[in-house]
């Protein structure tokens, strides 16, 4: 089992990388939380795959379990969405000492660690992410929080799970259009931080794609040990964290002009990556070679470039007006200046802006 730690104080946890912890998850548990009772919140997805596996762990371990599955999809994860967990964290009788694990993908994970933040003012919880993109992002760092009309992710907190465990042998479950959304988050590391991981990147597209184990693990564990290296200088998105947002403002954008549907998380995250490498080009920062770059590895992977065909670059501005990373009134985006070192530019024009939808 490969073992690494973000760093946080009193707040610090591990995060646990192998094949097939999931049986051992009481264990795991059990070592790093008091608790006598434990909450799954999960999907309905994930519950028919690993839940039962992990509830006879649990209560080898002598925890007292109860279930929360939601409806699958970035659709539920809403303010009503979070009435559910509530509800159900109440019926079991949750209280300050227990825990809640979140056992799933993205959505899961920040729909429960918004739970464990908020319920009773906050009680521990634990985060098994089921899919590659919530193994290599959501799940490390402490963000938490659900969707609104107004902009995604723009409810939330920052919390910080007890421990992470990536289970690599759940990935061979995910649909191929799953498992290519989680590779637009590893790809983003290789772009903002790593330029050697990024030519591994580049080469070794095959093995990734098939999903090969020494690759899984190489993923898995560099893009944790790259975002955990950014988490614990800037934990609370002051400063350098925000480079983590690498395609995020357009992705977000894009998701938000079509309603949550029809295009995934990593699909919209992918174009938004092209984008924010044409708009380091217009900017003058990174060199037409290295845009260039980003696109090809993009594409390589079997993920989109430009919008989806019938969705006008104006709705995507429009869903891009509540971003987060908007201070002051000010447009801020993610760029780079040369693979492996992104930054963050401001004051940025529309018009600069909307050059680079397409």
């Amino acid at each position: 089992m490969k073992r690494l730690k973000v760093d946080l104080g009193d707040r610090s946890y591990p995060i646990l990388i192998a094949d097939g912890p999931l049986q051992n998850v009481g264990v795991l548990m059990r070592r790093y939380s008091p608790a006598s009772k434990v909450c799954i919140v999960t999907n309905t997805t994930v519950r028919r795959l690993y839940a039962d596996v992990c509830v006879t762990s649990l209560q080898n371990a002598g925890f007292k379990v109860s279930i929360v599955a939601l409806p699958d999809g970035e659709r539920y994860k809403t303010l009503r969405g979070m009435d559910r967990i509530y509800d159900g964290l109440i019926r079991a009788g949750l209280d300050r000492s227990d825990a809640v694990l979140a056992l799933g993908g993205g959505v899961t994970g920040d729909m429960a660690g918004f739970a464990a933040a908020t319920y009773m003012r906050g009680i521990n919880f634990v985060q098994f992410p089921t899919t590659l993109l919530a193994q290599v992002d959501s799940s490390v760092g402490g963000k938490t929080g659900v969707d609104h009309p107004g902009g995604k992710n723009i409810v939330g907190a920052f919390y910080q799970p007890k421990l992470v465990v990536c289970d690599l042998s759940t990935l061979s479950s995910l649909p191929q259009r799953e498992y290519r959304c989680g590779l637009a988050e590893v790809l983003k590391y290789g772009v903002i931080k790593s330029a050697t991981f990024f030519s591994y990147l580049e080469k070794s597209g095959r093995e990734i794609l098939d999903r090969k184990q020494g690759a899984l693990e190489k993923i898995v564990a560099e893009s944790c040990r790259l975002k955990a290296a950014v988490v614990v200088e800037d934990e609370r998105e002051s400063g350098i964290r925000a480079i983590l947002n690498y395609g995020h403002t357009f992705g977000h954008g894009i998701e938000t002009a079509m309603n949550f549907r029809t295009i995934k998380h990593g699909e919209a995250v992918a174009i938004g990556m092209v984008m924010a490498a044409h708009l380091s080009y217009l900017l003058g920062l990174a060199s037409a070679q290295s845009a260039v770059r980003v696109e090809n590895l993009v594409s390589s992977y079997g993920l989109p470039t430009k919008l989806p065909r019938g969705l006008s670059p104006a709705k995507v501005m429009a869903g891009m007006e509540h971003d987060k990373k908007i201070i002051g009134g000010k447009w801020r985006f993610v760029v780079f200046d040369k693979i492996g070192h992104a930054l963050v530019q401001g004051g940025l024009t529309r018009k600069e802006i909307a050059a680079v939808i397409r």
